[in-house]
């Protein structure tokens, strides 16, 4: 019986599991250390992630994908990340790219970029960040002015996860620049497009098997490339992002798996002063608090994500969710790393590895303290609601 609780998945989300717990043994663990050492972009474990339907895991059957549930996403997440987190990421971005379109796509958009993620495996990232505009979204500046029957896009994106290895960008821009969020529209952007330029990779402290670029964009689309409605982007943006922070708790969540059982072997393997470094309790204590740690993220997890699989609001259960694990995997790690001592501080021990890995996972999705803004103005409207309710 484990110490960290297991979720009761059924049957279809424990088939998923068990693909990609397979995939994971296989192919995507032999080579996490390797890929990050030398930053590589491990175009073998995407054709895994293709071949064995991962890729198109949240992708509806209709359109070729596996129609997956949210918890059968977060479960497959976790699994991949124990092994692998920079694959990890590379499937998370997949996924994300898909939320979009299953939001806003017409039945056109769909057939074309949801069956290419599921069958050809094309990569679809998420382009809102800019230089100037991370946490404060509604800053961008990238414009998508009419030209004839489309618009002519010109900007430039930052931070883009599988960028210039994604055949497709979601990408939004201002079509209202005096209009502030209400005057941003997504659109459906090619990598091929003429005018579309990667230039720039970041080389990143962790996840280092992924590829995150600028985009920069003096591009002409046609007005069949915009996703939903004119000026209803930023709706799209923040829908996406609800269910990344979950997906992101899935990441956070294999990783901290990953961590405590590399340090608990390390604590009944290692002999000082004549006994397991396990048997004293400084050492027996942490791996208390890591394993809580696990056990309370994923009953975090698998809750959020089974109210969002039967239509519930997790408007704040993600971000909560988001900020939890990704600070606890951080507490994890960090424990981890001590109970392997000075080894866990050298490479190529794995906990070294691992601490890189999650510093990322406090940033994207929404910083720790944007979490906190977004939760804190929830918390706020709650009492003056129960206040005006009173009154």
């Amino acid at each position: 019986m484990s110490v960290i609780w297991e979720p009761r998945l059924d049957a279809e989300a424990q088939k998923w599991r068990d693909i990609a717990r397979q995939a994971t043994k296989e192919h995507f663990a032999p080579i996490a250390a390797e890929i990050d050492s030398t930053g590589r972009y491990p175009w073998e474990s995407v054709e895994v992630l293709r071949t064995t339907g991962l890729a198109g895991l949240y992708v509806p059957k209709e359109y070729g994908g596996g129609g997956a549930s949210l918890t059968a996403l977060c479960s497959v997440l976790e699994e991949v990340a124990y092994g692998c987190a920079s694959t990890c990421g590379i499937l998370a971005v997949y996924l994300l790219g898909a939320k979009p379109l299953m939001m806003a796509g017409t039945p056109e958009q769909k057939d074309r970029y949801l069956r290419g993620m599921a069958e050809r495996g094309e990569g679809i990232s998420f382009g809102l960040t800019e230089r100037g505009a991370g946490s404060d979204a509604a800053a961008i500046t990238t414009t998508a002015v009419r030209e004839g029957d489309g618009y002519r896009i010109r900007g430039e994106k930052w931070f883009i996860g599988n960028g210039g290895a994604s055949a497709h960008y979601v990408i939004f821009a201002k079509t209202r620049p005096d209009a502030g969020a209400r005057g941003i529209t997504a659109f459906m952007v090619s990598a091929s497009d003429e005018g579309v330029v990667v230039d720039e990779y970041l080389d990143k402290m962790g996840i280092r098997g992924t590829r995150t670029s600028n985009v920069k964009l003096d591009t002409w689309v046609p007005e069949s490339a915009v996703l939903g409605e004119e000026g209803r982007g930023m709706r799209i943006a923040l829908g996406t992002l609800e269910i990344g922070r979950l997906a992101l708790a899935g990441q956070a969540l294999g990783l901290a798996r990953a961590a405590y059982d590399e340090a608990s072997r390390r604590a009944v393997e290692r002999v000082a002063f004549g006994r397991p470094i396990v048997e004293n309790q400084g050492v027996s204590f942490k791996l208390a608090d890591m394993a809580t740690e696990i056990t309370t993220g994923r009953i975090l997890m698998y809750e959020a994500a089974r109210v969002f699989d039967e239509g519930g609001s997790v408007a704040t259960l993600a971000p909560i969710t988001k900020l939890f694990t990704s600070e606890a995997c951080k507490r994890v790690v960090d424990n981890a790393v001590q109970i392997f001592g000075g080894d866990g501080f050298c490479r190529p021990t794995p906990v070294e590895r691992f601490y890189r890995d999650q510093r990322a996972m406090e940033i994207y999705e929404g910083t720790s303290e944007i979490i906190r803004l977004v939760l804190g103005r929830a918390v706020r409207q709650e009492a003056i609601d129960r206040r005006e309710a009173a009154a």
